[in-house]
């Protein structure tokens, strides 16, 4: 098969053997994948997030690897110990986690599991859904994307009470504006530099739009009642309730966890859903001072994965307003250049049958 296959932090098509479904596995023909911001930090620095344990690179032997993680396929054959309850030429998606002879492995970002930038994949029968008859397979794909921002609102004590912000508007954020959204909870402030990327927060349902280079979004905090001065026990004694600030951070670059930390009201929660690899520094006493609540988050369970599936079928998530280019494997490595400019790509899919 062919495949884009990472060599000296470079990538290259190259032909590879096909892969074969070992016990409870079935085998794949991959139709549309979505590039992520965690391929674009790991094509320079897999070896940085695989020192720091980096969930699915378990072995220092990464040369090799073929990254995609957001995939819709078609099964082609089941491996040994299947049940076959989906038949073959089945669309579908799955998480991507496969068992194999040196453990669970993540498609994708293991040296022994191709990821979806390959003409096949091997994938685990029982997390196997069938994409709903209709939905495009470039839209299907996105579902593995959105179920991160599915979660990290899961996570999260957002509610009919809450005032939420979204610092970022990447992929990442832009999945939290829409699980946000779905949920009908609002209002949403969405920040970001790019132009291009507050466009699409606008369409994907956010309330507010800030330009952080021209206002602060902490700025909207007192106006939209997030008082943040008295516990909000205390509050409701006074009968005068705050509304709770809930900030999902999505940049995952140093120094934003502090600069949040500065900016938001006291009882404050943020979210960490933006990958930082880099070492960072923050205020503890501002935090303690402000009973500031901090949950990392990552990924997303299966339950969440079903249904950020079901809003993308049944059109609750409108995720075309993401995708803004689909290339062939021949235009993977171009396609990771372009997305490091906000203002010529969001998501990239990358469609092996080309």
């Amino acid at each position: 098969m062919k495949a884009v296959v990472r060599r000296n932090r470079q990538l290259h098509v190259e032909d590879r053997p096909d892969p074969e479904p070992g016990e409870g596995q079935v085998i794949t023909r991959n139709l549309s994948c979505g590039i992520c911001g965690s391929d674009l930090h790991a094509l320079h620095g897999l070896e940085e997030m695989a020192a720091v344990g980096k969930p699915g690179i378990e072995i220092p032997e990464i040369q090799g690897i073929i990254f995609g993680h957001e995939f819709c396929g078609e099964i082609l054959d089941h491996g040994p110990g299947t049940e076959k309850r989906l038949k073959a030429g089945t669309r579908i998606v799955a998480p991507g986690y496969v068992n194999t002879k040196i453990g669970f492995q993540t498609a994708g970002f293991s040296p022994v599991v191709p990821g979806g930038f390959a003409e096949q994949m091997i994938l685990t029968e029982k997390l196997l859904l069938p994409v709903p008859n209709g939905l495009a397979d470039m839209h299907a794909a996105m579902t593995e994307p959105f179920a991160v921002g599915e979660h990290a609102v899961a996570e999260s004590d957002a509610g009919p009470d809450t005032i939420n912000m979204v610092i970022g508007c990447g992929p990442v954020g832009l999945a939290v504006i829409a699980s946000l959204r779905a949920r009908g909870l609002g209002p949403i402030i969405a920040s970001d530099y790019s132009p291009a990327r507050r466009a699409i927060a606008e369409k994907m349902g956010a309330d507010i739009i800030i330009d952080p280079a021209v206002e602060s979004p902490h700025d909207k905090w007192a106006e939209l009642g997030a008082k943040g001065v008295l516990p909000r026990s205390m509050e409701r004694l006074f009968d005068a309730p705050g509304k709770r600030a809930i900030v999902f951070e999505c940049v995952g670059v140093p120094g934003v966890l502090q600069s949040l930390i500065a900016g938001v009201p006291g009882w404050s929660q943020i979210i960490v859903a933006g990958v930082c690899s880099q070492t960072d520094k923050f205020e503890p006493l501002m935090c303690i001072n402000k009973k500031i609540e901090f949950k990392f988050v990552y990924a997303y369970n299966f339950e969440e994965f079903s249904q950020t599936l079901h809003n993308i079928a049944e059109g609750v998530i409108d995720v075309s307003h993401l995708i803004t280019d689909e290339v062939p494997l021949e235009g993977v490595a171009k396609a990771f250049e372009e997305l490091a400019n906000p203002e010529l790509q969001c998501k990239v899919v990358v469609n092996p049958t080309l």
